[in-house]
Formats: structure tokens, C-alpha cells, sequence
């Protein structure tokens, strides 16, 4: 089912990943499919990544010339990536008889704060790609870039093409943005680990928010944020097989939700304990305060039971920010007044989402004694009204993941399941965008 089912002109906004324009090839492919778009008479705006590997190989070369390259640097370098794909794509369209014209970020008015590498988003101006779209051009958007109010070149970190594309649908009130990907949806859990995942045709913005945040990187988070706060309807698709995939959209409250609809699993996380913290006011505020000064993103968080006066508080940061994050417990570990500082990079995380647990008694306590009946320990648990989050041990994530996705019986018959994957929502992409 689309997203857009009306007979009249409406206005798609599509984004393509690297895979989907990794070559000449499935460049002329995409360029096919966007001029049949066009040629419906349907408005179209296009974002594109850079191809295959482009940044890998970019960011590659920056170290090899410098062990610490610049911030401003780095972006200005890797927002190259998506410069050639614009152009070529663009090529592409002309040679089909399309007008095509393309546009850098900063060309499309995308205004980001001063933070490179992972800039945010505060404003698009869309004067420049209306105006196209009123001489029936489209628009080849250079995605994962902006400009900063600095007037420098900003990149908006993984899966900045996604937000792009959504904050453009936002601002030109498009009817529907597109994400092309290789996979044809967004799947019960990764096929890689569960071969049995099924494609889910449905999701509300806030079961998307709870598996992008969990482990399923089909979209990116803050992409699924936009999409929520300005009501873009979502949909990931092929751009292999070109066949419908997963909607996202706002929950339809006619219809009965799943009890749990995606088992996720993150790898990308570590453990911080403060041991020994004073159990008084104002440490907790003094530690984390401290790590948000630093930019570390802090996740899950245990505080337990005060004996004798201390407690231990525990939490998670990607692995990207442990050793920052322990700099800073150590630092603070004698103005808190704590024991110890230990740091664990063998975790992962396992959750189970599903709109309808908001009025499904008992999802916790499967989902507890399924891991327990295989040994696996939880060392930590996070909840929210629709997602049960647990870390365990990282060589057992995999083999959880199994366990509750047949426990809850998300599995559908060999005849369903999908074939010729070549991407999954528990995978990490190589690629920052």
C-alpha cells in the first residue's frame, strides 16, 4: 500500500543512500526511476548520498594526511561525496530528457548550527527549490550538508541525507518522502541474525523513534523526529526492487496494534559505574551535567539502592564517547566524593517495541523469563511505554535477539521471508549518513 494514493499532482520528495547510486550503473537505474516520476506528472525532489564508499575512502585519506585534521576541514572534504552524486544524477536526468538542476545544501537553504561534523538543522529556506519546481525542474539536493551561520560548510553526522530529505518535505508540505535504500522496508529484526524477520508494513512515528534509538538504523533518529514534529509520512523502499515498503505515519487509533512488532539490537554501546557516589542531592546533577558539557550522549541509566549512605550509578554512551566519558568520571571522581570509576565496552542492548504493550499486560515479564530460561543475565534495564530495553553480554545479544523474536512470535512462514537482503535494520552502515 502507498503512502500517496490519490490520482492528483502530488509532491514526493526522494531520498537515495550510496548503495542505491553506487555506481554508473544504479545511477542511470535511479535516473530511470525518477524521470517515469516526472513524467506521471508528479513534482519531485531528490536528495542523494554520496556513492558506495565515497566518504569511507574520503575520511580514509584525511587521516592518512593528518592525525587530528580540523573539524571545518573534514566537512568541507566529505560534503564532496555528495556533490558528485548530485551532478552525475543530474547528468543522468538530462539524458532522459529531464530538467534537472543541483543544489549543495547551502544552495538549497539549509542552515545548521556551528557544530561540524554533526550539525543540526535550525532553518530551510525553500525559495530556491519552489522556484524550480514551478518551471517543473527537479531538484537534485546534495544531502547530509548545510550551511552554518557562520557561513561555513556543516555536515549533519550518520544518517544526515535522511534529515535532509525529511526537513525538506517539511518545509515544501510534501505529500510524501521516500527513502530508497537496499532493503525493502523496515523488518522484525535483522535478517542477518533472525532469518525468519518479516517486513513491517506499518509503523506510528513513535514505534519508528524507539527502533531507530534501539538499534535499527534503516533511518536515522533525528530524521523520525522531523518526520513526527512536522507530520511528514515516511516510506522505506528498494530501490533494487522498487516495490512498496514500510510506511510510517501517525497511529491509527481504528486499528488494533501489535503486542510487540521489532526486536532490535545495539552494539554500539559501553557502561560507565561510578562506585561508591554519596547518596545525596546533587551528584547525580553535578556527573551528568559534566558528561553534557562534553557533548557525550548518555542513554540508559541505574542508580541503586543506597547502603550505608553510597550508591553505585551506572550508565551507557556510545563507544565512540567511553574513553571521553570516563575522563570525566575520573576527573570528578574526588569533587563527588566516589570510589571507583569502571568501564565495560562488552555490552549490547536488546529491546522489544511495539505500539500495543501501552495495553498488553505481561510483555516484561516474557520478555525476563525468556532471557533467563537461556542464561543470559541482564545487567541493566530501560522502559518506556512502548520499548523494554536490556543490556547483556555482547557475545549473547545475537542469540537473545532469536530467543524473543520466536517468543513473541514475530517469525512468519519460509515462503514470506525475504529474500535477497542486502541491507537489514539491525546493521550499521559503514557509510556516516
Amino acid at each position: 500500500m502507498s503512502v500517496v494514493a490519490s490520482s492528483r499532482m502530488v509532491l514526493r520528495v526522494q531520498k537515495f543512500g550510496g548503495t542505491s547510486l553506487a555506481d554508473a550503473e544504479r545511477v542511470r537505474a535511479v535516473a530511470d526511476h525518477v524521470a517515469r516520476v516526472h513524467r506521471s506528472g508528479d513534482d519531485v525532489v531528490v536528495v542523494v548520498s554520496a556513492m558506495g564508499k565515497t566518504t569511507d575512502e574520503l575520511l580514509r585519506l584525511a587521516y592518512e594526511v593528518s592525525s587530528a585534521p580540523p573539524p571545518r576541514e573534514l566537512d568541507m572534504l566529505v560534503s564532496g561525496g555528495e556533490r558528485t552524486s548530485m551532478a552525475l544524477l543530474c547528468m543522468a536526468l538530462a539524458d532522459r530528457g529531464v530538467d534537472a538542476v543541483s543544489l549543495t545544501g547551502s544552495q538549497a537553504g539549509i542552515i545548521t548550527d556551528t557544530v561540524h561534523t554533526r550539525a543540526r538543522i535550525i532553518e530551510v529556506r525553500g525559495d530556491r527549490l519552489r522556484s524550480a519546481l514551478e518551471q517543473r525542474r527537479v531538484p537534485v539536493v546534495a544531502g547530509f550538508q548545510g550551511v552554518s551561520v557562520d557561513r561555513d560548510v556543516t555536515t549533519l553526522g550518520r544518517g544526515g541525507s535522511d534529515a535532509t530529505a525529511v526537513a525538506l518535505a517539511a518545509v515544501l508540505h510534501a505529500d510524501v518522502c521516500e527513502i530508497f535504500t537496499d532493503v525493502s522496508g523496515v523488518f522484525s529484526a535483522d535478517p542477518d541474525v533472525v532469518p525468519e524477520a518479516r517486513r513491517i508494513d506499518r509503523l506510528s512515528y513513535e514505534e519508528m523513534l524507539e527502533i531507530a534509538a534501539t538499534g535499527g538504523r534503516v533511518l536515522m533518529l533525528r530524521s523520525v523526529e522531523f518526520a513526527r514534529n512536522y507530520r511528514v509520512p515516511l516510506e522505506v523502499r528498494s530501490s533494487f526492487t522498487w516495490e512498496p515498503g514500510t510506511i510510517v505515519t501517525e497511529e491509527d487509533p481504528s486499528m488494533e496494534q501489535a503486542v510487540v512488532t521489532a526486536v532490535t539490537h545495539d552494539t554500539s554501546e559501553a557502561k560507565v559505574t561510578v562506585s561508591g557516589v554519596p547518596d545525596k542531592p546533587g551528584i547525580a546533577a553535578r556527573l551528568f551535567r559534566a558528561l553534557a558539557d562534553e557533548a557525550v550522549n548518555v542513554d540508559m541509566i541505574v542508580q541503586n539502592t543506597s547502603i550505608h549512605g553510597t550508591t553505585d550509578i551506572s550508565f551507557t554512551v556510545p563507544k565512540a564517547d567511553l574513553s571521553t566519558a570516563v575522563s570525566v568520571c575520573e576527573r570528578l571522581r574526588g569533587e563527588l566524593g566516589a570510589s571507583e570509576v569502571h568501564s565495560d565496552d562488552t555490552v549490547a542492548r536488546v529491546s522489544v517495541v511495539g505500539a500495543g504493550m501501552k495495553s498488553h499486560p505481561g510483555v516484561t515479564a516474557t520478555m525476563f523469563e525468556t532471557l533467563a530460561s537461556e542464561g543470559i543475565n541482564i545487567d541493566m534495564i530501560s522502559t518506556s511505554t512502548i520499548r523494554i530495553s536490556c543490556i547483556v553480554r555482547e557475545h549473547e545479544v545475537e542469540r537473545a535477539v532469536r530467543l524473543l523474536h520466536r517468543a513473541f512470535q514475530l517469525e512468519v512462514p519460509g515462503e514470506h521471508r525475504h529474500p535477497g537482503r542486502t541491507g537489514s535494520l539491525g546493521s550499521s552502515p559503514t557509510i556516516p549518513r
